[in-house]
Protein backbone atom coordinates (compact mmCIF):
# COMPACT_ATOMS: atom_id res chain seq x y z
CA UNK A 1 0.00 0.00 0.00
CA UNK A 2 1.37 3.67 -1.10
CA UNK A 3 1.29 5.98 1.64
CA UNK A 4 -1.39 8.74 1.07
CA UNK A 5 1.35 11.98 0.60
CA UNK A 6 -1.35 14.20 1.61
CA UNK A 7 -2.45 12.43 4.41
CA UNK A 8 -1.67 14.58 8.22
CA UNK A 9 -1.04 12.58 11.52
CA UNK A 10 -1.68 13.79 14.96
CA UNK A 11 0.48 12.48 17.61
CA UNK A 12 -0.61 13.31 21.34
CA UNK A 13 2.11 12.41 23.46
CA UNK A 14 3.47 13.59 26.63
CA UNK A 15 6.88 12.30 26.02
CA UNK A 16 8.98 14.75 24.37
CA UNK A 17 11.08 11.95 23.02
CA UNK A 18 8.09 9.76 21.47
CA UNK A 19 6.72 13.00 19.78
CA UNK A 20 10.24 13.51 18.05
CA UNK A 21 10.80 9.94 17.31
CA UNK A 22 7.50 9.46 15.72
CA UNK A 23 7.86 12.62 13.45
CA UNK A 24 11.30 11.46 12.58
CA UNK A 25 9.82 7.57 11.21
CA UNK A 26 6.54 9.18 9.79
CA UNK A 27 8.92 12.47 7.71
CA UNK A 28 11.08 9.06 6.78
CA UNK A 29 7.86 7.38 5.15
CA UNK A 30 6.86 10.80 3.76
CA UNK A 31 4.08 11.18 5.79
CA UNK A 32 3.22 14.52 7.49
CA UNK A 33 2.49 15.14 11.23
CA UNK A 34 1.54 17.50 14.15
CA UNK A 35 2.81 16.52 17.24
CA UNK A 36 0.69 18.15 20.91
CA UNK A 37 1.99 17.66 24.58
CA UNK A 38 -1.34 17.16 26.00
CA UNK A 39 -4.70 16.42 25.30
CA UNK A 40 -5.60 20.03 26.50
CA UNK A 41 -2.97 21.22 23.38
CA UNK A 42 -5.24 19.16 21.17
CA UNK A 43 -8.35 20.29 22.10
CA UNK A 44 -7.23 23.94 22.13
CA UNK A 45 -6.37 23.14 18.39
CA UNK A 46 -9.01 21.75 17.95
CA UNK A 47 -11.47 24.72 19.33
CA UNK A 48 -9.96 26.63 16.79
CA UNK A 49 -11.75 25.62 13.93
CA UNK A 50 -12.56 22.82 11.28
CA UNK A 51 -10.21 20.05 10.76
CA UNK A 52 -8.59 20.24 7.40
CA UNK A 53 -10.22 18.11 4.61
CA UNK A 54 -7.92 15.71 4.16
CA UNK A 55 -6.80 12.19 5.31
CA UNK A 56 -6.33 12.39 8.86
CA UNK A 57 -4.95 9.71 11.57
CA UNK A 58 -4.67 10.56 15.64
CA UNK A 59 -1.94 9.22 17.35
CA UNK A 60 -2.90 9.34 21.06
CA UNK A 61 -1.21 7.80 23.68
CA UNK A 62 -3.68 6.76 26.73
CA UNK A 63 -1.61 7.58 30.12
CA UNK A 64 -1.11 11.62 30.18
CA UNK A 65 -1.10 14.22 32.95
CA UNK A 66 -4.13 16.13 33.24
CA UNK A 67 -6.29 15.12 31.02
CA UNK A 68 -6.26 11.08 29.49
CA UNK A 69 -5.81 9.97 26.29
CA UNK A 70 -9.08 7.98 27.31
CA UNK A 71 -10.84 11.27 28.19
CA UNK A 72 -9.94 13.25 25.24
CA UNK A 73 -11.18 10.19 22.86
CA UNK A 74 -14.09 10.27 24.53
CA UNK A 75 -14.52 14.08 24.04
CA UNK A 76 -13.37 13.04 20.09
CA UNK A 77 -16.22 11.26 19.77
CA UNK A 78 -18.86 13.62 21.05
CA UNK A 79 -17.98 16.00 18.56
CA UNK A 80 -18.66 13.68 15.89
CA UNK A 81 -14.87 13.29 14.27
CA UNK A 82 -15.08 9.84 13.85
CA UNK A 83 -14.27 8.15 11.55
CA UNK A 84 -13.11 10.80 9.18
CA UNK A 85 -10.19 11.10 12.14
CA UNK A 86 -9.76 7.00 12.91
CA UNK A 87 -7.64 7.36 16.39
CA UNK A 88 -4.26 4.46 17.30
CA UNK A 89 -3.68 4.35 20.60
CA UNK A 90 -0.42 4.15 21.76
CA UNK A 91 -0.35 1.94 25.15
CA UNK A 92 2.10 0.27 27.53
CA UNK A 93 1.86 -3.65 28.06
CA UNK A 94 -0.44 -2.76 31.47
CA UNK A 95 -3.56 -0.78 29.65
CA UNK A 96 -3.64 -3.34 26.50
CA UNK A 97 -6.86 -4.26 28.03
CA UNK A 98 -8.29 -0.44 28.07
CA UNK A 99 -7.17 0.14 24.87
CA UNK A 100 -9.21 -3.06 23.42
CA UNK A 101 -12.11 -1.53 25.36
CA UNK A 102 -11.67 1.60 23.28
CA UNK A 103 -11.33 0.25 20.26
CA UNK A 104 -14.69 -1.69 20.93
CA UNK A 105 -16.05 1.76 20.97
CA UNK A 106 -14.71 3.09 18.21
CA UNK A 107 -10.93 3.67 18.13
CA UNK A 108 -9.45 1.98 14.79
CA UNK A 109 -6.39 0.37 16.15
CA UNK A 110 -3.61 0.43 19.26
CA UNK A 111 -0.28 -0.46 19.05
CA UNK A 112 1.24 -1.48 22.18
CA UNK A 113 5.05 0.19 23.62
CA UNK A 114 7.69 -0.08 22.15
CA UNK A 115 5.75 -0.94 18.40
CA UNK A 116 7.47 -2.02 15.31
CA UNK A 117 7.88 0.84 12.99
CA UNK A 118 6.62 -1.17 9.95
CA UNK A 119 3.80 -2.23 11.54
CA UNK A 120 2.56 1.46 13.27
CA UNK A 121 3.07 2.69 9.48
CA UNK A 122 1.22 -0.14 7.85
CA UNK A 123 -1.60 0.61 10.66
CA UNK A 124 -1.60 4.53 10.28
CA UNK A 125 -1.73 3.83 6.19
CA UNK A 126 -4.66 1.85 6.78
CA UNK A 127 -6.28 4.34 9.05
CA UNK A 128 -5.70 7.06 6.52
CA UNK A 129 -7.56 5.26 4.11
CA UNK A 130 -10.44 4.73 5.78
CA UNK A 131 -10.67 8.53 6.62
CA UNK A 132 -10.25 9.23 2.91
CA UNK A 133 -13.23 6.48 2.48
CA UNK A 134 -14.99 8.53 5.39
CA UNK A 135 -14.59 12.25 3.77
CA UNK A 136 -16.01 10.87 0.55
CA UNK A 137 -18.69 9.72 2.61
CA UNK A 138 -19.26 12.61 3.93
CA UNK A 139 -18.85 15.30 0.64
CA UNK A 140 -21.78 12.74 -1.00
CA UNK A 141 -24.05 13.09 1.80
CA UNK A 142 -23.39 17.37 1.98
CA UNK A 143 -23.90 17.27 -2.49
CA UNK A 144 -27.05 14.89 -1.31
CA UNK A 145 -28.29 17.80 1.04
CA UNK A 146 -27.86 20.35 -1.36
CA UNK A 147 -29.79 18.75 -3.93
CA UNK A 148 -32.62 17.98 -2.04
CA UNK A 149 -32.43 21.57 -0.46
CA UNK A 150 -33.08 22.90 -4.31
CA UNK A 151 -36.04 21.29 -4.49
CA UNK A 152 -39.63 22.99 -4.48
CA UNK A 153 -41.69 22.69 -1.78
CA UNK A 154 -43.91 20.89 -4.61
CA UNK A 155 -41.61 18.81 -5.70
CA UNK A 156 -40.90 17.58 -2.07
CA UNK A 157 -44.13 16.79 -1.91
CA UNK A 158 -44.22 14.41 -5.04
CA UNK A 159 -41.07 13.14 -4.17
CA UNK A 160 -42.38 11.66 -1.14
CA UNK A 161 -45.08 10.19 -2.69
CA UNK A 162 -42.61 8.83 -5.65
CA UNK A 163 -40.85 7.23 -3.07
CA UNK A 164 -43.57 5.74 -1.60
CA UNK A 165 -44.22 3.91 -4.15
CA UNK A 166 -47.40 5.71 -5.16
CA UNK A 167 -48.05 5.66 -9.44
CA UNK A 168 -48.65 9.31 -10.92
CA UNK A 169 -52.49 9.02 -10.59
CA UNK A 170 -52.11 8.38 -6.84
CA UNK A 171 -50.10 11.17 -6.26
CA UNK A 172 -52.16 13.54 -8.77
CA UNK A 173 -55.41 12.40 -6.55
CA UNK A 174 -53.23 13.33 -3.15
CA UNK A 175 -51.88 16.79 -4.26
CA UNK A 176 -54.89 17.74 -6.31
CA UNK A 177 -53.50 18.58 -9.12
CA UNK A 178 -53.49 16.68 -12.77
CA UNK A 179 -51.26 13.92 -13.81
CA UNK A 180 -49.46 15.84 -16.40
CA UNK A 181 -48.40 18.37 -13.47
CA UNK A 182 -47.40 15.35 -11.47
CA UNK A 183 -44.84 14.25 -14.53
CA UNK A 184 -43.35 17.15 -14.88
CA UNK A 185 -42.63 17.63 -11.29
CA UNK A 186 -41.27 13.93 -10.87
CA UNK A 187 -38.87 14.55 -14.24
CA UNK A 188 -37.68 17.53 -11.97
CA UNK A 189 -36.98 15.94 -8.81
CA UNK A 190 -35.27 12.76 -10.87
CA UNK A 191 -32.96 15.82 -12.85
CA UNK A 192 -32.16 17.45 -9.67
CA UNK A 193 -31.25 14.28 -7.78
CA UNK A 194 -29.44 13.24 -10.66
CA UNK A 195 -31.45 9.58 -10.60
CA UNK A 196 -33.41 7.35 -13.00
CA UNK A 197 -35.93 5.52 -11.41
CA UNK A 198 -37.65 5.62 -8.02
CA UNK A 199 -35.96 2.98 -6.41
CA UNK A 200 -32.58 4.71 -7.21
CA UNK A 201 -34.06 7.65 -5.53
CA UNK A 202 -35.21 6.00 -2.22
CA UNK A 203 -31.84 4.58 -2.44
CA UNK A 204 -29.87 7.90 -2.40
CA UNK A 205 -32.28 9.50 0.71
CA UNK A 206 -31.64 6.51 2.91
CA UNK A 207 -27.93 7.89 2.77
CA UNK A 208 -29.03 11.30 4.33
Amino acid sequence: MQPLIDGLIFIVDDDASVREALAWLLRSRRLASEHFASAEAFEQFLDQGPLPQQPLCLLLDVRMPGTSGLVLFDRIVERGLLPAMPVIFLTGHADVPTAVDAVKRGAFDFCEKPFSDNALVDRIEHALNASLQALEVQRARRGLAERVSELTERERDVMRLVIEGLPNKLIADQLAISVRTVEVHRARVFEKMEVKSAVELANRLREL
